[in-house]
């Protein structure tokens, strides 16, 4: 088989162009340390091909953590007799830039006798600035055909696909060997006389950034549009959302009386009913949310807005011993602890980047949505202001997110203040990427794959403890006495534990079960709940919980605890192969479940305090 390496320079837009490619869905980021895996995929018009998307790096000399790996998978696949063909991805309007890099994957490919193809992307936005620039000058410069391309529009992939093809065919049509004994110094300097000669005239395009970068990073206006972009992230969670997870719901209740009675055995029948749709079928109410979540947050990395939000946070974050570049793999914890973990790479300190790892599994992740939502519609009231624009239960959402990532500063601020002669403070330098009108069809697809992957990764996990749940609470006695079942008498044991809370056994059952997933808390419920309420089970899990007594108080140590605790089992296995030890995620592990019990503990106190 035919394999074909694309590769190219962060925010060039290569990750879209693998889509159109192969019609696979990957994460188009407009930061460094988003993509970190190494992506294959087939091309439909080029039976036999397998197209491979590396990292993307701004060098062959690498610098973070993220370069490292894409260099190192780079010359692996030079040695590879399979790879006949090299397509490195140009930024057309930043054509210095992205000359370095290509004249250093020019020499190394032509070291290894490998074919390249430049392709030079975002041609729609210099066609609709009437900007002209001269690349058939270009490829007879750099000894290597250049295509003009448009990853958005799809322009020239037709004529992409045919020059593959003539390169499959005809492989001894190589490039020149030109470049193989230049140093990289040498070929900066050549980088930057071709681009003056060959690049984009004008400063049109630098203007148009400049103009918006006025707003955007203005001192006073900056901040509050960053904060009301923020706001309007979390407040979107619950508006955008409302009406699926209504239908979600509804969907499930009609299936549900479709299915249940028509089930004969009594057993069987309480099965379906308690386990699958009051314990499954509550966690999928909330998948709505993390669609919106992904693709709100998507739409900021594509517009070019998140390398601005990273430097608006670099001078307070500065201030916890965290870098500018600390931001991108916070928010993408917002998402999932895991990418996030990847993305904190691009950071150059190794002492930065542990800081890093320690703040991200304290933001609110996609996984404590469905717990947090689930205890907000319990307990915060569904009022709004501002005619319907504000809502009560957005607003505490907000406060959650900002909650989490307060304690998180707060925690590497405390570790950096008392070991700061430990950390050095090297330069923080950021590549501002131009302003785009997002690509609406990846970020949908993007989202969807995040949703239908947040679906199959905890569905399993989800299915499981239900099962398990149920069989404790059904058996010995078929349900009759949820006390007296096995799982009763284990939650009764380990009550004492959780009563400084003021909850009963079944939320504490409910807890242990979510340190395999955080959001096993809410199936957990579902399908205790269930059974409780026996063939009522499909009463809504909220209006259960209201109606089992739980406390304002108990309710918030809830919301505390889950906003501290370290309950990820993937996050501690990540966390130990990034460090190549398990000791930061034991240590990590131990140390927040401590602070996050104390704290739900005060919560508790003080809330009874205040409320009464």
């Amino acid at each position: 088989m035919t394999k074909i390496i694309l590769i190219g320079s962060p925010n060039s837009g290569k990750s879209l162009l693998f889509n159109k490619l192969t019609g696979l869905h990957q994460k188009v980021a407009n930061f460094p340390g988003i993509t970190v895996d190494v992506a294959t995929g087939t091309v439909p018009q080029l039976p036999g091909v397998t197209l491979i998307d590396f990292p993307g790096t701004y060098s062959l000399q690498p610098i973070s953590g993220e370069e490292r790996l894409a260099t190192s998978y780079f010359n692996a696949a030079l040695t590879d007799p399979d790879v006949n063909l090299v397509l490195c991805l140009i930024d057309i309007t930043r054509l210095e830039k992205s000359l370095y890099f290509t004249l250093q994957v020019i020499r190394e490919c032509n070291r290894h006798g490998k074919q390249v193809l430049v392709l030079a992307n975002m041609m729609d936005v210099l066609a609709r600035h009437k900007i002209e620039v001269d690349l058939s000058g270009l490829a007879r410069q750099i000894k290597a055909p250049v295509i003009p391309i448009s990853a958005r529009t799809g322009l020239g992939l037709d004529a992409l696909v045919k020059r593959i093809e003539h390169n499959r065919t005809n492989p001894k049509d190589r490039s020149h060997a030109e470049f193989v004994d230049i140093s990289d110094e040498v070929l900066r300097k050549h980088a930057h006389r071709l681009s003056s000669a060959y690049g984009p005239r004008g400063d049109l395009l630098i203007k148009t950034q400049t103009k918006l970068d006025r707003f955007f990073l203005h001192s006073i206006l900056g901040g509050f549009a960053f904060f009301a972009i923020m706001y309007l992230l979390f407040q979107s969670i619950f508006t955008w959302a409302a009406p699926a997870m209504d239908a979600v719901e509804s969907l499930l209740s009609i299936l549900s009386d479709l299915v249940v009675p028509a089930i004969g055995n009594q057993t069987v029948r309480d099965f379906t009913a308690d386990a699958i749709f009051s314990g499954i079928g509550a966690f999928l109410v909330f998948v709505p949310q993390i669609f919106v979540l992904t693709f709100v947050i998507g739409l900021l990395e594509d517009s070019g807005y998140m390398a601005r939000a990273a430097l608006i946070c670099h001078k307070p974050l500065r201030l916890f011993g965290l870098t500018g570049k600390s931001f991108i793999p916070m928010l993408s914890g917002v998402a999932c602890a895991i990418p996030g973990i990847y993305a904190a790479r691009s950071i150059e300190s190794p002492r930065k980047r542990l800081l890093t790892y320690m703040a991200i599994p304290l933001m609110p992740c996609s996984a404590r949505l469905p717990v947090y939502t689930l205890l907000i519609a319990a307990f915060i009231p569904q009022t709004t202001a501002l005619a319907g624009l504000v809502g009560v239960q957005g607003l505490a959402m907000f406060g959650m997110y900002f909650f989490g990532m307060l304690c998180g500063l707060l925690i590497t601020g405390l570790v950096f203040h008392t070991n700061k002669n430990k950390f050095s403070d090297l330069p923080f330098v950021l590549e501002m990427p131009p302003y785009r009108v997002p690509a609406w069809g990846p970020l949908v697809r993007n989202s969807w794959n995040r949703s239908k992957h947040f679906v199959t990764k905890a569905g399993p996990i989800i299915f499981t403890v239900s099962v398990v749940i149920w069989v404790l609470g059904y058996f010995p006695n078929y349900g009759t006495d949820l006390g007296d079942s096995w799982l009763g008498q284990f939650g009764q044991f380990i009550e004492p534990l959780f009563a400084p809370l003021g909850i009963d056994w079944r939320y504490g059952v409910a807890i242990l079960s979510s340190f395999l997933a955080r959001e096993v808390f809410v199936g957990t419920l579902g399908t205790l709940f269930g059974i409780e309420g026996a063939e009522d089970n499909m009463v809504p899990l909220v209006e259960q919980i209201q109606s089992s007594g739980l406390s304002l108080g108990s309710g918030m140590a809830l919301l505390v605890f889950f906003a501290i605790a370290l309950m990820c089992v993937s996050t501690l296995a990540i966390l130990t192969r990034e460090r190549g030890s398990s000791k930061l995620a034991i240590t990590m592990l131990a140390a927040y479940s401590i602070f996050a019990y104390l704290a739900a503990v005060l919560t508790y106190r003080l809330t009874l305090l205040i409320a009464g």
